[in-house]
C-alpha cells in the first residue's frame, strides 16, 4: 500500500478499523458478466488485484456470492502470493444463502464463512457482513441458531472480528440497525442521484446508530445500456412509470444540462435509460450470473462511518 494525503483513513462504523474512503469494490472481479455486462478474465482479476495492493487504497470489499466464490478464489490467490493480507490493508466479505438451494441459515451461515476462510486463505476475517437478508425474513435471520447468532457467536469464537449487515430494502435494514449488534452496514442501489429518497429513513437512523454506508454513484447504478442491472433487482414489482422518482429522472438530464453540468447529465440519462428498462422478470439467482449490488464505494464517512 502507498500512502497518499489524498486519501487519508478514517475509523470504519464501529469497527475501528481504519480506512480510505474509497473502497475496492471485488464483485466483478469474480467475472460475472450477466451482472455487470462484461466479463473478467482471471489473468486481468489477478493484475487488477496486484495494482490495488499498490495504491493508495486499503480497503477491499467482496462477498461469498461474488462468482459463487469466484472472486474470493481470485483474492486468495493474491494473498498467497503476497505472503497474507498485508499489513494495514482492510479486507470485508459477506455471508451468503446456497445460491444452489436458497437455503439460509445458521448452519449455512458457518458452511459460507468456512469457505470463504479457505478461499481466501486466512484463519480470520476482519469483517463479515449478513449478506441479502431480503431473502429470509427479519424473523428467521434474528431466531436462535439462525443466521445472526451464528455470525455473533464466530465472532466471539475469534473467527471474525466485526459483523455488519448489507442489504437492499431499507426497512428492513433499519430493523437490523436498530438491534445494535452490526457494527457496520451497506445499503446498495437504494441511493442514488434519483432514489435518494427511498433511503433517507434508512441513512437517518444509520447515522445515529453510527454505522451508515450509503453508496451515493456506482458505474452499476448508472449501467451500460438496457440489460445492464435487471429493473426487478432495482425496484421489485413495479413498472416503470411507478418506480420511485420516475418523474424526475426524466427531469434530471435537462436540469442537469441547463445547470452546464455536461457529465452528470450524461449519467443521469443512462441511469434513466437504464432503469426504464423493463429488463428480465426474473434477477439471476446463481452463481456468476447473479445480480451481487454490493461491490461497495464508501464515499464519504457519517460519524466515523462508511457513507457515500
Amino acid at each position: 500500500m502507498i500512502a497518499d494525503p489524498r486519501f487519508p483513513q478514517r475509523p470504519y462504523g464501529l469497527t475501528g478499523l481504519p480506512v480510505t474512503s474509497i473502497c475496492i469494490g471485488c464483485a466483478p472481479l469474480g467475472d460475472m458478466p450477466d451482472t455487470f455486462n462484461y466479463s473478467v478474465s482471471e489473468e486481468q482479476a489477478l493484475a487488477t488485484l496486484r495494482a490495488v495492493f499498490h495504491s493508495p487504497f486499503n480497503f477491499l470489499d467482496t462477498a461469498a456470492s461474488y462468482g459463487d466464490g469466484e472472486s474470493e478464489r481470485r483474492i486468495g490467490m493474491v494473498l498467497r502470493e503476497m505472503g497474507g493480507l498485508p499489513p494495514g490493508v482492510v479486507l470485508g466479505t459477506k455471508a451468503d444463502r446456497n445460491l444452489q438451494t436458497g437455503e439460509y441459515t445458521g448452519d449455512q451461515m458457518q458452511r459460507s464463512v468456512e469457505r470463504s476462510l479457505r478461499l481466501l486463505g486466512l484463519d480470520r476475517l476482519q469483517l463479515v457482513y449478513l449478506h441479502d437478508p431480503e431473502h429470509i425474513t427479519f424473523e428467521a435471520a434474528m431466531a436462535p441458531g439462525g443466521p445472526v447468532e451464528v455470525l455473533l457467536r464466530l465472532k466471539d469464537e475469534g473467527v471474525i472480528d466485526h459483523v455488519g449487515v448489507a442489504g437492499g430494502p431499507i426497512d428492513l435494514m433499519i430493523q437490523f440497525v436498530e438491534t445494535g449488534l452490526f457494527e457496520a452496514v451497506i445499503t446498495h442501489n437504494r441511493y442514488t442521484l434519483i432514489a435518494a429518497g427511498s433511503a433517507a429513513a434508512g441513512r437517518r437512523v444509520a447515522a445515529q446508530a453510527g454505522r451508515l454506508k450509503c453508496r451515493a454513484l456506482r458505474q452499476r447504478d448508472f449501467g451500460q445500456g438496457p440489460g445492464q442491472l435487471p429493473a426487478l433487482y432495482v425496484w421489485p414489482g413495479l413498472s416503470a412509470a411507478d418506480r420511485p422518482g420516475a418523474a424526475h429522472r426524466r427531469r434530471l438530464p435537462a436540469l442537469c444540462g441547463a445547470a452546464g453540468r455536461g457529465r452528470a447529465a450524461i449519467l443521469a440519462a443512462r441511469s434513466a435509460r437504464t432503469l426504464d428498462h423493463s429488463g428480465p422478470q426474473q434477477a439471476p439467482a446463481r452463481g456468476r450470473n447473479r445480480s451481487a449490488g454490493d461491490a461497495p464505494d464508501p464515499g464519504r464517512v457519517v460519524g466515523g462511518n462508511r457513507g457515500g
